[in-house]
């Protein structure tokens, strides 16, 4: 069995009631009520054969032993969510909500301890994971409120005696896989949808932080969330591909929805194919930040300090790519470098000041500072920053890189790190070229007080989602996705849930005697489903 460093085993307990205890300190003063380290399958938490070591980014001490589910223990999650499909698909939707809305209570009781953990396993500062934890939940209350808002319709054909229904179903078990860079808002966007639509779902979280993942399991299960609705499933990086191909491939599965590396994304995407799977993908990016000269100069830098900086630059939706137009160039690399030495201070996100955390591991580092040697080779110029920082092993500086062209990595290839190379142009059209020469496309931003021109480039922008004189864009309300090779589908907002429903059309003939117009939705809505039991459990 999976045990905490430091910390005694503990037995699986019976569903708490829906108000929070006060919590033991756990390692690194976490909340130990929060945290578990077993699988949590059909409403229990389940050991796995062997253990995987989860370690803090910053400091690198291992926080604990997470159990290492393989193909075995995925199964058996998905027969776990396909069993409790039936009775979660017939729930009344205001159960549903009502049940989502309770989980979203207890996120909001518990926010700080979900926070440090969440900056002890990925590093991100405390106040972005206090953020994190508030945004994930919303996307709880969000699906709650949308759960009562699945609407069929009527269709009047042109045959006297036909009427036509258009009934929303849900699609049946989903498979979630979500990243380490947002590993509680990537499960809560996907899973408050699911949920809401009549699914159930069996996430499995990545490697690096699995301790979140478990510890929404725990209140989901304090909740009432009925058991199999949600599983999960933790596994190590070794085991990995087999869990994500045994997830894809299993027919017992309906749905795949994955947030992660395009390269990754394209291997799911095989595997689903041998079943016809639906898929949402939300895969990478390589977003542009456009500053034009009619721009304001000071929110161009505030921006670009928001857009690019969060999570030390580990998001899939900050800037990658800075063109600047000539005519502001020199002044907006003066104030951004300024900016970034005045407000950014590397350090533990357990400390106070700290803006940067570390990265999540050295691949990462290794990532950024491949990147910086690249583009100084070929001619850019460090402003500032540069180098690994003398923190630790997985801290980089902050880097504002100047005099970059087209041919440098960083131009064509996603950093994932807190470097911001900037590329000087001279005009709109050669800006729109740059920014839609990538293969991928989900997010792009631009500062422009020509409205005009505003029109024209957000219009232009072969982006899923455009920030204009913004650089902070994402919301529950609003739709999160992308374009070309940064993925299919959308989620949060009112279309995030219609990725977990299937629409069916139902022709209802012999109907000639029947009353046409509003007389009709009356009938179609009242007296058929009390005619039918059939209709009268789609409609309930």
């Amino acid at each position: 069995m999976a045990t905490w460093l430091r910390l005694p085993g503990r037995a699986p307990r019976p569903r708490r009631p829906a108000q929070p205890r006060r919590c033991a300190g756990g390692p690194a003063g976490l909340c130990a009520a929060l945290l578990r380290t077993d699988g949590f399958v059909g409403g229990r938490w389940l050991p796995a054969a062997a253990a995987f070591p989860v370690h803090d980014p910053a400091s690198g001490a291992e926080l604990g032993l997470v159990a290492d589910c393989g193909v075995r223990e995925a199964r058996a999650a998905v027969r776990a969510a396909h069993e409790a499909f039936r009775g979660w698909r017939g729930a009344a939707a205001k159960e549903r909500s009502s049940l989502l809305r309770k989980w979203y209570d207890l996120m909001m009781q518990n926010k700080d301890d979900l926070a440090k953990i969440i900056t002890a396993e990925s590093g991100k500062p405390l106040k972005e994971a206090q953020g994190e934890i508030v945004y994930s939940a919303l996307f709880l209350e969000w699906f709650s409120e949308e759960a009562r808002r699945i609407y069929g319709d009527v269709i009047y054909t042109p045959a006297k005696e036909k009427r036509a229904l258009v009934l929303k179903q849900p699609l049946g078990v989903a498979a979630v896989i979500t990243p380490w860079n947002f590993p509680s808002a990537m499960i809560t966007r996907k899973v408050g949808a699911a949920l809401a639509a009549g699914c159930t779902v069996v996430v499995k979280p990545a490697e690096h932080t699995p301790f979140s993942a478990l510890a929404l399991a725990e209140l989901a299960n304090q909740a009432g969330i009925p058991p199999g609705v949600y599983n999960v499933i933790p596994c190590s990086r070794k085991k990995a591909k087999e869990v994500g191909e045994a997830l894809c491939t299993d027919p017992l599965v309906s749905k795949i929805s994955f947030t992660g590396s395009t390269a990754t994304g394209k291997v799911l995407l095989h595997h689903a194919a041998g079943s016809v799977k639906r898929v949402s993908m939300e895969l990478g990016g390589h977003a542009p930040f456009i500053v034009f000269d009619s721009a304001n100069v000071d929110q161009a830098v505030a921006g670009a300090m928001a857009s690019k900086f969060r999570n030390s630059g580990q998001t899939c939706v900050c800037s990658n790519r800075f063109l600047v137009q000539r005519g502001i160039h020199d002044s907006f690399v003066k104030k951004f470098a300024e900016a970034m030495k005045t407000n950014l201070r590397v350090g533990n996100g357990f400390e106070e000041r700290t803006t940067q955390g570390p990265l999540i591991d050295e691949k990462a580092v290794e990532k950024v500072e491949k990147h910086v040697s690249d583009a100084v080779s070929k001619g850019a110029t460090i402003v500032t920053g540069g180098k690994r920082h003398q923190l630790g092993k997985n801290f980089f500086e902050p880097t504002l890189l100047s005099n970059v062209t087209r041919d440098m990595l960083c131009s064509h290839e996603e950093t994932f790190g807190p470097l911001a190379p900037v590329i000087k142009f001279d005009t709109e059209e050669e800006a729109v070229a740059i920014a839609n020469a990538a293969d991928v496309g989900l997010a792009g931003y631009f500062y422009s007080q020509d409205p005009a021109q505003i029109w024209r480039v957000a219009e232009q922008l072969e982006v899923g989602m455009v920030g204009v004189n913004e650089g902070l864009i994402s919301s529950v309300e609003c739709p999160f996705g992308g374009v070309k090779q940064s993925g299919l589908g959308r989620e949060g907002s009112k279309y995030g849930i219609d990725e977990y429903l299937e629409l069916k059309y139902v022709c209802f003939g012999g109907t000639e005697e029947l009353p046409a117009g509003p007389e009709a939705t009356f009938y179609l809505a009242y007296i058929v489903p009390a005619i039918s039991p059939i209709l009268t459990e789609e409609m309930s």
